[in-house]
């Protein structure tokens, strides 16, 4: 199967380059801007036929979360747009589609782990235009799914644990969020994840309803998310607890992103990791 990979150079794209060894059966197709732009409607259409693309992972979007509240207008382009463009583009040729969305599309005030029939309510500019993108796959006739994930992370690019082993390194003392509850989540279990679903050639990826939820096994805060952070890396930087409100941004963030795997292991076999293990994991990959 000829598996079109966008964002290709960003987190999950990253990682999915890292495991594709793993999965014989799929040949991997990686595009990314400025090689193909999702938004470009034509071009996509092109790049599909040319290329013999049978399914799309889709790992792009706008994902800064605070510049979308100023710059909705390139939010919206990228993650309903483009979203479109690849669910028509997979229409005209019978293919796949996994589309990865995000916790954002629920307001975080629950206190036990959002399930994929809970009621959406997106916060922001960023949960809004990713659930659009969401019903531009859900409503299709396609055979595609959704997947939305929470607090990600990897190797590549710009993310939190790089960004506290900067931090540790630098400072003897650092102030993290206590108050905002997740699941962090390694990029590439998420890859492999993805990998694994377009494997199983038995059944509809959709066979269960066109939308799941996939993070790392636990619960954690962000204070507990830096701590473990440190302490896997051995740096001498005391993290201490503080309130969404004492450090403000533009976007408000979920104060619950906790998802409920249970439908997504279920249905596709998929053995899920315990989060601290995969947080060394992605560490020993940083720092050999």
């Amino acid at each position: 199967m000829n598996v079109l990979v966008t964002g290709a150079n960003g987190q999950l794209g990253s990682e999915i380059k890292d495991c594709q060894h793993q999965f014989k059966a799929l040949n991997l197709v990686y595009a990314d801007l400025p090689d193909l732009d999702i938004c470009n409607e034509d071009a996509v259409n092109t790049f599909v036929t040319i290329n013999g693309i049978e399914a799309v992972i889709n790992c792009a979007a706008y994902t800064a979360v605070d510049k979308a509240e100023e710059d909705a207008e390139t939010a919206k382009k990228v993650n309903v747009e483009g979203v479109f463009n690849l669910v028509k583009a997979m229409e005209n040729v019978n293919g796949k589609l996994i589309h990865i969305s995000t916790d954002y599309v629920f307001d975080g005030k629950k206190s036990i782990p959002y399930n994929e029939e809970d009621t959406v309510r997106p916060i922001g500019v960023y949960g809004n235009t990713k659930r659009e993108g969401e019903l531009a796959v859900i409503n299709s006739s396609l055979e595609g799914i959704v997947i939305r994930t929470t607090w990600l992370y990897s190797a590549y690019g710009n993310n939190f644990v790089k960004t506290m082993m900067r931090l540790g390194k630098e400072n003897k003392k650092l102030n993290v969020l206590f108050d905002q509850t997740g699941t962090p989540t390694f990029a590439g279990d998420l890859a492999s994840a993805c990998l694994a679903i377009l494997s199983n050639e038995q059944n509809r990826i959709d066979k269960a309803g066109k939308v799941y939820h996939f993070s790392n096994e636990g619960v954690a805060s962000w204070y507990d998310f830096a701590t473990a952070v440190m302490k896997i890396n051995k740096l001498d930087c005391e993290v201490l607890p503080i309130e969404t409100k004492d450090y403000p941004t533009l976007a408000q963030r979920p104060h619950y992103s906790v998802l409920n795997k249970t439908k997504l292991k279920k249905n596709f076999e998929i053995t899920i990791p315990y989060w601290r293990d995969s947080l060394e994991k992605c560490i020993q990959k940083l720092n050999s």
